[in-house]
């Protein structure tokens, strides 16, 4: 294949991003976004690596029946959502197989995956939005999206995904700044006043954070704001920093008490601006739900890996004669803490900070002799080994694993169930698994896809793994 040609084919399958996967008559492949399994298609080769082309779809050919009109006007431009094209029942079983072929490829692993639970909406179920802010070519200030692989701005005024707050807040930030004399950041230049928007809705209340360059007056977009939305607070978060993260470490509040209190499956919490919350508040709940009910006992003791804030580990304790929960960042540690008190569970939930590996062999110890299930959440590069071996070391009836990334997902089950093997610093498929399945290993009772994130190729996880 050749740069910039135009080459025709028909889309095998889907690849991990959403996108289609074309076998050229030569042998070549193409990665081509915006497809779907079974159409024919035109392509433009954007990029070329060997026999490996990524292109830009051009024409579909012949349609899918699963195909449809995607309502976002910047779809095909923005990095936000890869599967706005396709049918909402075609994007719940393509994740289901997305999740179902990881586990076969990576974790050496033959399961039966469940179908995809969706929480209902398809659109507008987002309870939290964070947008750059810039300018366009003309200098007017924008806010958007990036790019897919980019940190250059496609500018919206709205966001499909998002509830029906975004537009009112994105024209509102827009008019104050205009007003203000504000400019949005170019990060090239490293120049500008204003670069990013966030928002939280917690119940009827919302949580607002300008992320400015440096410090500056938000009393006038206080008085803007009042006239849309009622219950509010907002912040003024600066960072002054050249590199990625959003937030700095300096704070301002502008208006309110800057938290809100809120209320999910009977567990009372208050969420900040920096708070960690799952981004779809029905599938979230739907999730914990399934977690709680495969873990809670008045005998059993839960053992929360990666707890975050502690939402679910309260939530464990309440239906457990006890639960602990590992985490690394202290302030979500005092968040978690905050919760037990508030909820009346202080003698029942036990919070330590720390890195999971370096904590763990403790809370095995002090819970040695009773019935333990260990429930793990852990970030998108999955568990450390570390943490695999006292897992497996640990004699718990019951590991609940939820993973928001297949791949790692696939890693650690493999590891856990003994179809993947430790071999020096390398992780190998085990050859004689199929035969004689590994001695103190667990066997996977089921595998279910939450559809946490309509619209986009993510998908979040909730697997049951019983000891053999």
């Amino acid at each position: 294949m050749h740069k910039n040609t135009l080459y025709r084919g028909v889309v095998a399958s889907l690849g991990s991003e959403g996108e289609g996967v074309i076998n050229l008559i030569s042998g070549e492949r193409a990665f081509v976004p915006g497809c779907i399994m079974g159409e024919e298609v035109t392509f433009t080769a954007l990029r070329v690596k060997g026999d490996t082309a990524y292109g830009r779809l051009e024409k579909v050919i012949t349609p899918s029946p699963h195909r449809v009109e995607p309502r976002c006007p910047v779809f095909s431009k923005c990095g936000g959502c890869q599967l706005q094209h396709m049918s909402y029942s075609a994007q719940l079983e393509f994740k289901r197989q997305l999740v179902q072929n990881c586990l076969k490829k990576l974790g050496n692993l033959s399961v039966e995956v469940g179908q995809t639970v969706s929480g209902g909406r398809e659109y507008g179920y987002r309870n939290k939005l964070a947008l750059p802010v810039g300018v366009d070519a003309g200098g007017k200030n924008v806010v958007g999206v990036y790019a897919p692989r980019s940190h250059r701005i496609v500018p919206v005024t709205d966001c499909a995904i998002q509830r029906d707050w975004c537009a009112p807040l994105i024209a509102t930030l827009i008019e104050f700044m205009d007003k203000a004399g504000l400019k949005g950041y170019d990060e090239e230049a490293k120049k500008g006043d204003i670069r990013h928007i966030v928002g939280r809705q917690i119940g009827q209340s919302f949580i607002f954070t300008v992320v400015a360059a440096h410090k500056v007056e938000l009393g006038g977009l206080a008085e803007m704001l009042d006239k849309t939305f009622n219950s509010y607070t907002l912040w003024l978060n600066v960072n002054g920093g050249t590199g990625n993260a959003i937030l700095g470490k300096e704070w301002h509040i502008c208006r309110g008490q800057g938290t809100f209190t809120g209320e999910d499956c009977g567990i009372k919490f208050t969420a900040g601006a920096n708070t960690f919350l799952q981004v779809n508040d029905g599938v979230r709940t739907l999730l914990y739900e399934a977690v709680r009910a495969e873990v809670c006992s008045p005998d059993a003791v839960a053992i929360d890996l990666y707890s975050g804030g502690g939402m679910l580990t309260a939530m464990l304790a309440g239906g457990c004669a006890a639960a602990y929960g590992i985490e690394i960042v202290p302030e979500a540690v005092r968040c978690a803490d905050e919760l037990a008190a508030l909820n009346g569970l202080s003698d029942k939930m036990h919070n330590l900070c720390g890195a999971v590996e370096d904590r763990i062999g403790e809370v095995l110890a002090a819970t040695a002799g009773k019935e333990r299930v260990i429930v793990c959440d852990p970030p998108r590069k999955g568990m450390e080994r570390s943490v695999v071996r006292e897992i497996l070391k640990s004699g718990a009836d019951k590991v609940v694993l939820v993973s928001c990334n297949p791949a790692t997902l696939a890693r650690d089950l493999g590891l856990l169930c003994g179809s993947l093997i430790e071999d020096g610093a390398q992780i190998i498929k085990n050859p004689a698994y199929m035969a004689q399945p590994m001695a103190g290993c667990y066997s996977i009772a089921s595998v279910t896809p939450f559809d946490m994130f309509p619209q986009t190729k993510h998908v979040e996880t909730l697997v049951l793994l019983c000891r053999k």
